[in-house]
């Protein structure tokens, strides 16, 4: 078979799908996490589908895995009131609990979605098309990364309980929560970027309201319930739905204190303005990246191919660190261009439940065709797609494409693909 039909017979019927990936029925996800509660919802919601397709007898479609609560104003300005109110100007059971007992709580929560890490797992694969061995080091991970946590909270303790004297003032320097805070994070790591601002925010005495992103939603359901019973009313509370209805009125009470987001620069600029104290809200973030490698003439082959293949294209290339522009010497250009499209070549492509797959369909219903957008600009401003197969689309899969030589006028030098389209300049 050639690797274009390969490309083309990608999905299959659900029967072929194995039996320990299967999602038989939709997650109806219709609880939602305020003040301690999961309140049920009987409103509006958005269908969840998967970036796996499905051959079915009607066509090729996409997987539908469920469907999570469209909450409105109301419901947001509840979830913020919780936290506020567990808050208390920094005098609520939560930011005056000692250290010990927070940690306490923490580790509960650590029993508890360690319990629930196939579901998780399972959910976290279908619903952005990460491999399931990759879905599953995400999961442990940021198991690990909670552990980390704990652990370096005991030694910054020690270390501030240690008196510090300077200019003859005896002093003893504690670290004190900030207030409520907002937490987003992004689809390509739902779980682990969320939590990496979450779980330090929540272990610190800060109270927490938080958004799962828009793709990377039903996976948070099965941890709704550890988090209830881990921790006390209004500690933390879950939002869902459109930005715009509950995002926008959260910001603009001006309750939110600190705003830890992780997505485009774009959007975090909009939503810093609805707040009407700005110099007062705190920032953590972690925005856009045009990340650049340079292989320089006498750079071991061997080495800058393999690097740059991993960090290129590592999750179809949807990672903030992930390689997005590689300059190469034009000494050894056409060695690398072909070395490179080579390996390109046998690298395994295909659903996430396989072994060793590295390419997957992408989770955003319109990237293939603006990765394809990229791909045009570039061809009409000298560049070529000099890999095999380069750019071909199949559903919600992008094949990989090597743009060559790529140049300052086309699209792709300067914005962020966050997919497979590997720009190389030479210099």
């Amino acid at each position: 078979m050639s690797l274009e039909q390969k490309i083309n017979s990608l999905f299959s019927e659900y029967t072929f799908i194995p039996d320990e990936f299967r999602l038989d029925k939709p997650i109806i996800q219709d609880e939602y996490l305020i003040n301690g509660e999961l309140r049920h919802w009987d409103g509006p919601t958005q269908e969840v589908l998967s970036p796996v397709c499905i051959k079915t007898d009607t066509g090729v479609v996409c997987k539908p895995l469920g469907s999570f609560p469209l909450l409105t104003e109301r419901e947001a300005l509840d979830a913020l009131d919780a936290a506020v109110k567990a808050y208390d100007n920094g005098l609520g059971l939560w930011p005056t609990m000692s250290i010990e007992e927070r940690i306490e709580h923490i580790e509960e929560f650590i029993r508890r979605m360690k319990e629930k890490r196939k579901e998780v797992t399972i959910l976290l694969s279908w619903e952005i098309g990460k491999s399931i061995k990759d879905s599953e080091k995400e999961f442990d991970r940021t198991v690990q990364y909670i552990v980390d946590t704990v652990r370096a909270l005991k030694d910054l303790d020690r270390v501030s309980s240690r008196f510090q004297i300077e200019e003859n003032i005896i002093a003893q320097i504690r670290r004190s929560p900030l207030g409520v805070v907002l937490c987003m994070g992004p689809y390509n790591y739902p779980l682990n970027e969320t939590y990496s601002t979450l779980i330090p925010a929540l272990i610190m005495g800060n109270t927490v309201v938080f958004k799962p992103p828009r793709h990377g939603v039903l996976l948070h359901t099965p941890l709704l319930e550890p988090f209830r019973d881990s921790f006390p009313p209004g500690v933390i509370n879950s939002i869902y739905g459109r930005g715009q209805k509950i995002i926008t009125p959260l910001m603009s009470t001006g309750k939110i204190d600190v705003f830890a987001f992780i997505g485009s620069s774009k959007v975090a600029d909009g939503l810093k303005k609805l707040h009407p104290k700005t110099h007062r809200l705190r920032s953590v973030l972690g925005l856009d990246a045009k990340n650049v490698a340079i292989i320089l003439p006498d750079a071991d082959m061997d080495i800058a191919i393999s690097e740059c293949l991993l960090g290129a294209l590592s999750y179809n290339g949807q990672r903030c660190t992930a390689i997005k522009l590689i300059y190469v010497h034009s000494r050894i250009a056409d060695e690398f261009l072909a070395r490179f499209t080579e390996a390109i070549g046998k690298l395994k492509f295909g659903m996430p439940w396989e072994d060793n797959v590295l390419i997957t369909p992408l989770p955003e219903p319109d990237k293939p065709q603006y990765l394809a957008g990229l791909v045009e600009d570039a061809k009409i401003h000298g560049a070529q797609v000099i890999n095999k197969c380069g750019g071909t689309i199949n559903e919600t899969f992008f094949y990989p494409a090597v743009l060559y030589p790529v140049n300052n006028k086309m699209r792709i030098y300067y914005e962020e693909q966050f997919g497979p389209v590997i720009p190389v300049l030479p210099f």
